[in-house]
């Protein structure tokens, strides 16, 4: 048995649950990954990308040097064709397009001469800069901050506009708030519990275990919503398999049951909540015969799942992206935000709106203000009071910081060409995989004029850049994560960084310096000895974290809002209160996706993840768990393969009307009749070549979970070549 040299303990680089990890190290490599029984989150359990997941940090294919292409050492200027960028990473090739490996002072002074030229011939509409929800609070949060302090814009954004963007604005417009409103623990207390638009058993394992748990050992009811039959239905008492997209008629029929019915709490709503009555003029409609003729669910179950959830004393809402990937992504949301409504069931422990977020920090970065509209701490950035008190912090000129809302992810790009975005720094970020219609999404990159990759990998998004800074991957670096449950942790160093690769915010730091100096500025202050100044610069605005200390989070992390240094932290939201005062309700009307099936295309796709993988692959598809799970696979119903001729591992081509892939088909009741779903993780068979990149007109968050498209047989030959579709930026 080996011996470790030492045991760090750390937070899962992974999903949103913010597993405690404790990494086994000898001779400056980690060897093996456990997890202390102890930890409120986690109690010891690990799913195998925590377990298994981490060796990606060791890959041959890690860049851990910096580079630039060989014009840019030339002296060319930046009108170069990027289409015609090469397809490997080649160093010191003959190509004035090859990489060329160099010193962090050549690199970084590249970036800084080429963001001023742009800055200073464009101003600030031309810049924009993608933060990461892998990286950590204290790296994402002075990355908002040089191109605000520095560069004047709020085009800024992170992965959380392709996520649950529709989640947070509901929850904002509903609550005043944008984060889940209890901890995913507390199903355990649950009565009853609706687990909706998830595939928690894949997406978020441990808190699927703990939802079985609730079921076995402590008698809880679980209704699924979802149009597959995921695992969890395997445990629910009911399950209703609506058709993608039809989420609002569902919710609202419910309601319409709830007051059919008389099951409403009507203390609570005359006491916290505001627009009962407006609400209910829109419910006449939403009768469940007439959800059941859109959404595919016989009426009676509806009426039993709104009476399970309507009569319970503690019931709670746990919902994924199959509620908020949608073009009217925050009208679905809103029907859940209703129902809570009119039954009582939120500000108190075991029930709640719980939007279950996705990665590891996205709910941290959000935080942080890695988005358009906001300053850190959900801070308008139009409004004057929330703008001077950042000007002060971050040493601005009175009216120096722009009040102007910024481009969202899904802008920005479309707003790549002359007059528009002309420079783009991306941390951590991958748009090439993980942005809806990729065809399309590669023209946008290939306008941009200037492009910053800050990574471990050359991705299929850094493939296009003309500057590669290595970064570290969490096992290298310290600071914080803030989880679902808004619980902020730490993150801990293993051992020293591979290479010539740095830590994110010591990047940022280097660069912002640079910058301010070619352009003349007073510092913003960018010399920090410890992540923790970080944090606590941040923590002294945005009160959420005014509490938050290292020394305080040493052990088990604090639950947000935390407003003092005293303050236990707050795991139950809206005990007395809404942040807006009264809960609204909204009325609601339906709307089809975008792209229904018809007789040319007569699938509905949706896309989503595997357990053994993440979002666009670049971390476990450079691990040892790409031997689990190897390849793109189709799911399909049994009966629609029958129809098609199709048989369980065939070869099949899915087209839609932006793009097509060739990759085997799995024959599986899994999946519902006239439902296709295929995983996003593989470029290969890139699932967001598909997609629909119509978007949700308040959240700006794409249809990623629906659109239609055709499956037919294809030859074996026509199977993806991996080496030819892993060429990096090409499909």
């Amino acid at each position: 048995m080996i011996k470790p040299d030492r045991v760090v303990t750390t937070t899962c680089p992974y999903c949103g649950v913010g597993c405690n990890l404790q990494l086994h190290v000898k001779d400056e490599h980690i060897f093996k990954v456990t997890s202390p029984f102890d930890s409120p989150v986690n109690h010891g359990n690990l799913c195998v990308k925590g377990r298994f997941g981490y060796d990606y940090v060791y890959h041959p294919k890690r860049v851990t040097t910096p580079m630039v292409r060989r014009y840019l050492l030339d002296g060319r200027p930046l009108t170069i064709d990027r289409s015609q960028f090469p397809s490997s990473s080649t160093v010191n090739g003959p190509s004035s397009f090859d990489w060329v490996e160099t010193d962090w002072d050549t690199a970084l002074n590249i970036v800084a001469d080429n963001l001023t030229k742009i800055y200073k011939r464009d101003g600030s509409d031309a810049m924009a800069v993608y933060a990461c929800a892998k990286a950590t609070n204290e790296d994402n949060y002075l990355l908002q901050k040089m191109y605000r302090a520095i560069f004047r814009t709020n085009n800024v954004d992170h992965c959380t506009r392709l996520c649950h963007a529709g989640s947070v604005v509901a929850l904002q417009q509903a609550t005043g708030s944008s984060a889940m409103s209890n901890t995913a623990s507390q199903v355990i207390q649950n009565d009853v519990f609706i687990v909706t638009g998830s595939n928690t058993s894949e997406n978020h394992p441990i808190i699927a275990l703990q939802m079985k748990e609730a079921v076995r050992q402590h008698g809880a009811k679980m209704i699924v919503i979802d149009p597959r039959r995921i695992d969890l239905v395997d445990f629910a008492e009911l399950w209703l398999p609506l058709k993608p997209g039809t989420n609002v008629p569902l919710f609202t029929a419910m309601a319409y049951v709830i007051v059919e019915e008389n099951l409403v709490n009507h203390d609570f709503i005359d006491d916290r909540t505001e627009g009962y009555t407006e609400f209910l003029a829109t419910l006449e409609d939403f009768t469940p015969e007439y959800a059941e003729g859109i959404t595919g669910v016989p009426a009676e179950d509806i009426r039993k799942a709104a009476r399970l959830y309507a009569n319970a004393n503690k019931a709670a809402i746990y919902w994924g992206m199959g509620i908020s990937q949608l073009s009217h992504g925050t009208a679905s949301a809103l029907a859940l935000i209703n129902l809570a409504f009119l039954t009582g069931h939120i500000g108190r422990e075991g029930t709640g709106l719980n939007p279950l977020r996705g990665q590891n920090n996205v709910q941290g970065a959000s935080d942080m203000g890695c988005m358009p509209f906001h300053y850190p701490g959900y801070m308008r950035v139009d409004n004057d009071e929330n703008a001077a008190k950042w000007e002060k912090t971050w040493n601005i000129e009175s009216g120096g910081l722009s009040r102007k809302l910024g481009l969202t992810t899904t802008e920005i790009l479309s707003h790549a060409h002359e007059g528009g975005i002309r420079a783009l720094y991306i941390m951590g970020e991958n748009p090439m995989m993980s942005e809806p219609n990729l065809n399309e999404t590669r023209k946008h990159m290939e306008q941009l004029e200037f492009l910053v990759s800050q990574d471990i990998f050359i991705n299929e998004s850094a493939a296009f850049a003309d500057v590669f800074l290595p970064a570290t991957p969490f096992a290298e670096k310290d600071g914080t994560f803030s989880n679902t449950d808004r619980r902020v942790q730490r993150v801990r160093a293993a051992h020293a960084p591979r290479g010539q690769s740095r830590v994110d915010w010591q990047i940022i730091c280097d660069l912002a310096q640079r910058i301010e100096s070619k352009l003349g500025l007073a510092s913003a202050y960018w010399k920090y000895s410890n992540p923790e100044e970080i944090l606590r610069e941040m923590g002294n605005v945005n009160s959420d974290y005014a509490g938050i200390t290292y020394d305080r989070i040493d052990k088990v992390g604090l639950i947000y809002p935390v407003p003092d240094m005293t303050h236990p932290g707050t795991p139950t939201l809206f005990t007395e209160s809404f942040p807006r005062g009264r809960g609204k309700f909204h009325p609601l009307e339906y709307i089809p996706v975008m792209e229904e099936a018809d007789d040319e295309y007569p699938f509905i796709l949706t896309t989503g993840r595997v357990l053994e993988h993440w979002h666009g692959g670049t971390m476990t598809r450079n691990s040892s768990l790409n031997e689990a799970y190897p390849e793109a696979r189709v799911e399909m119903h049994p009966a629609d393969a029958e129809i098609h001729g199709i048989r369980n591992g065939d070869p099949v081509k899915v087209q839609s009307r932006r793009g097509e892939v060739i990759l085997r088909a799995t024959v599986t009741e899994k999946t519902s009749v006239g439902v296709v779903f295929i995983p996003f993780h593989f470029v290969e068979a890139a699932a967001n070549l598909l997609t629909n990149d119509a978007l949700d007109p308040q959240a700006k968050i794409p249809e990623f979970k629906a659109c239609a498209v055709q499956v037919f047989p294809a030859r074996e030959d026509e199977l993806a070549n991996p080496d030819a579709l892993l060429q990096r930026g090409r499909y």
